[in-house]
């Protein structure tokens, strides 16, 4: 999968590529799961009415619950022993999701990780620091065979010890580092406490994914770590990482594989599909993993699909920078927003440190949210009310919303070893 003439295809080739996948994976999948079989049937549906690409809107979603009713190994298409790579979700709020891959889906996921970091800025024989958490979350071993195929020598550092983290970075001259973008922002934390400058070293690109994060994170990143900071999109239930990635030239959406994959957005209410262009909830069917194939997955990202060229050449539809999840969105005083609104404001207050929590709470007869943040340095005797205030004022004009903010001393706000814990939802637990 990691060959630079698919990058380039026509809009009619990759459609003429994609309904040919398409047709045989969904007579795969009907064939060989049951979940398929039942849902298809409830749909009156069957394999062979998909003569377009445009048929496809018949069919039946996939939704999480239906991987772990699956559990654990339901929604496997081919025998058990085929299955040579297993991965799963921590399964803490239920059963986890199961995923397994063949050995031909492994070398395709290689691929697609390969072409993902080349889009995003890593070369051959690049030093790549891989703070991806390795086990079965998809994120570290995604990446590390990624970067192999690639050519690159890869450190598998997996997240935590970040003292140790910085050491390695600096001594072995890394030029690519692999991270969520709140444990790449602690890591320069820490590093500017240690007095070590990653800004003069070899450092110079950074690829971030697995959680939502804003603009005004990435022009953090970019200053403090001095790098270009670039997105990289995937989930667990469709692949791992590698499903879609920026191009360091530009920066500007991610590239969607669209040989490996077909992207729908449609309204998360209806489920009725929207114009290109639109904001609305990603669907991808997958066309090339065979041991669990993905029909029509309910993603829960927000997004839209940018059909417009790229200055970097590639034609592939661009799924711009995901907003939230459908599950993330807050409801507070009757205001839907998510945290990712609430981190833009919060770094654009030049007193403000990027670490931030949200609290939610039930009182009396409504929600509240309560946004804890901490300081850059010290501040003087007031100077926190005048935060606060600042920062309540910020969000009321911006998002509508009112609420508290607790401004807390630096280091005070809790560090991210992986994914970063942005909400802490303590409704029905007082």
């Amino acid at each position: 999968m990691f060959e630079p003439e698919l990058e380039v295809l026509s809009r009619d080739k990759i459609a003429a590529l994609q309904l040919d996948k398409l047709k045989r994976i969904v007579h795969h999948a009907h064939a060989n799961v049951d979940h398929y079989k039942r849902s298809f049937a409830a749909a009156g549906v069957t394999p062979d009415q998909l003569e377009s690409l445009e048929d496809l809107v018949r069919f039946p979603f996939t939704v999480k619950n239906d991987l772990r009713e699956g559990y654990p190994f339901g929604m496997f298409a081919v025998p058990r022993e085929e299955v040579i790579r297993l991965h799963a979700s921590s399964g803490t709020t239920g059963k986890p999701t199961v995923v397994g891959y063949t050995r031909e889906d492994l070398e395709v996921w290689s691929g697609l990780m390969a072409r993902s970091l080349a889009c995003a800025g890593a070369r051959p024989g690049d030093i790549v620091h891989n703070a991806y958490g390795y086990g079965l979350f998809t994120g570290g071993l995604g990446a590390h065979y990624g970067g192999e195929r690639l050519g690159c020598t890869v450190t598998p550092v997996s997240g935590g010890f970040t003292e140790r983290q910085i050491v390695l970075l600096k001594d072995f001259g890394a030029r690519v580092l692999l991270a969520t973008p709140s444990y790449a922002l602690n890591i320069a934390e820490v590093a500017e406490q240690e007095g070590v400058d990653l800004r003069g070293g070899a450092l110079s690109v950074g690829i971030f994914g697995a959680e939502p994060w804003s603009e005004s994170l990435r022009r953090e990143l970019d200053e403090r770590l001095g790098i270009r900071a670039v997105d990289i999109y995937g989930l667990s239930e469709i692949l791992g990482p590698g499903v879609a990635s920026e191009c360091i030239e530009a920066r500007d959406g991610l590239h969607g594989w669209e040989d490996c994959f077909l992207f729908e957005v449609i309204d998360p209410e209806s489920g009725q599909p929207l114009p290109l262009g639109e904001a609305g909830e990603l669907v991808i069917t997958t066309l090339a993993k065979w041991a669990q194939p993905v029909i029509r997955y309910r993603t829960r990202d927000i997004t839209r699909l940018n059909p417009e060229p790229c200055r970097c050449g590639r034609s592939h539809l661009r799924i711009m920078r995901i907003t939230g999840r459908n599950d993330d969105m807050l409801i507070i005083r009757g205001v839907n927003l998510y945290p990712s609104q609430i981190e833009a404001v919060l770094l654009e207050r030049p007193n403000i440190a990027p670490h931030y929590q949200l609290v939610v709470q039930h009182e009396g007869t409504m929600d509240t949210l309560t946004i804890e943040v901490e300081t850059k340095g010290e501040v003087a005797a007031g100077g926190h009310d005048k935060i606060s205030a600042d920062i309540q004022s910020h969000i009321k004009g911006r998002l509508g919303l009112t609420c508290r903010v607790i401004v807390l001393p630096p280091g005070d706000v809790p560090r991210s070893q992986g994914k970063a814990v942005r909400v802490r939802d303590l409704r029905g637990k007082a």
